[in-house]
């Protein structure tokens, strides 16, 4: 279970660019579940039309699994007896079991990917018809360490892609004593921790790492990762414990296990000065990612974003996408998987910051319900 943040996370949010939507709901429908009465969500204009089919089923992302919780929650309390069931295996399994038409929805950090065929056999799964990527949960990913006696510590992307390629080795290596003046680095190995079940997470890292590594990163991005140096650990779950059992680790996690954990994360320095991971730092650099896929289909150039230098930006940040039949759903299935994600991109946004998310700018709500709507 993720624990819960602090009320000054929420002060931020609240004082940022994003707009928050207002939490509660009516709970109008019956336990069991056929009824057409719709429970308007508070701060939206978009209804929930309850009903269809009585248990869902997702699977994915573990990134993702606390968002989710809060969704499940809300969207059981907006439509009394309708239920999601969600299994955190990772983004690799989650695009797979969806694929598969072993799930309804799938979680991943990672839109599906055309050169990998995962396009075509989505589409195939949605009956030959369109499967859309839908951006619903915003998380920022850290770079976390432990060592002892260092709790201040500055990298940039090059560096950090060369710590995780294997080019640094040490913790005294000077080129990162050279961006943490004044620290004192021990002589130590660097221990690279890193998700060793195929994971989202891993591929937008590995993107981070090209993006902003200056050509230090000479691998490629993909869900498993590939830097050939380290330990590693299965799930957002394994990473977290792996990085607190021993002193001179370095791993990539999700901010909600940072929290979750107390965890130490690195600032990075994209070209603007050292900038920590924080609410308002994330929604800083998630309000200027754009769209860069077609129609409804919400896939977003994070590539941009990762090689940027915005002041007060830190650009590690990742998006989770449902994946989704746009048409080729039964019609209970439709009106089910219509209604959670109803609910989850408005009155559940409002409890994602106690679980180390991030909600939804309010450019891209309106673009979710408007292809959450034509979901058919």
């Amino acid at each position: 279970m993720i624990s819960k943040r602090p009320a000054s996370v929420l002060g931020i949010i609240a004082a940022g660019a994003l707009a928050l939507t207002a939490c509660g709901s009516d709970s109008n429908t019956p336990a069991g579940g056929s009824s057409n009465t719709v429970a308007t969500a508070p701060s939206s204009s978009a209804p929930v039309d309850c009903g269809g089919k009585k248990s869902l089923t997702a699977e994915g992302s573990s990134a993702q699994k606390g968002a989710m919780d809060a969704f499940i929650a809300a969207y059981g309390k907006a439509c009394s007896g309708q239920q999601l069931a969600y299994t955190p295996s990772g983004s690799g399994a989650g695009v797979k079991q969806f694929n598969g038409g072993i799930v309804d929805i799938g979680g991943s950090d990672s839109a599906l990917n055309k050169d990998k065929g995962e396009v075509d056999a989505a589409n195939k799964r949605c009956k030959t018809n369109p499967a859309w990527d839908l951006p619903l949960v915003f998380g920022p990913v850290g770079i976390a360490y432990k060592l002892d006696g260092v709790q201040d510590l500055t990298l940039t992307g090059e560096v950090a892609a060369k710590i995780f390629s294997g080019a640094i080795t040490k913790w005294n290596d000077a080129a990162i004593a050279k961006l943490n003046s004044g620290a004192t680095l021990p002589d130590k190995a660097i221990t690279v921790i890193y998700r060793g079940d195929e994971s989202g997470t891993t591929d937008n890292f590995q993107k981070y790492l090209k993006a902003a590594g200056k050509g230090a990163w000479t691998k490629d991005a993909g869900k498993k990762f590939n830097g050939g140096v380290g330990q590693g650990a299965q799930g957002s779950a394994g990473v977290a414990d792996a990085l607190g059992a021993g002193d001179g680790t370095i791993g990539y996690i999700e901010w909600s296990y940072i929290q979750d954990k107390n965890l130490t994360s690195a600032k990075i320095d994209s070209g603007s000065g050292a900038v920590a991971l924080t609410a308002d730092s994330a929604a800083t650099a998630i309000k200027n990612v754009k769209v860069k896929g077609e129609g409804n289909d919400l896939v977003l150039d994070l590539d941009a974003l990762y090689a940027s230098n915005t002041a007060n930006a830190y650009p590690l940040v990742l998006a989770t996408y449902e994946i989704v039949c746009s048409k080729g759903y039964d019609a209970d299935t439709t009106k089910a998987v219509k209604a959670f994600l109803t609910v989850a991109a408005t009155q559940a946004q409002s409890a994602l910051p106690d679980a180390g998310y991030v909600p939804l700018p309010s450019e891209f709500q309106k673009k979710l319900l408007d292809a959450i709507q034509a979901i058919s």
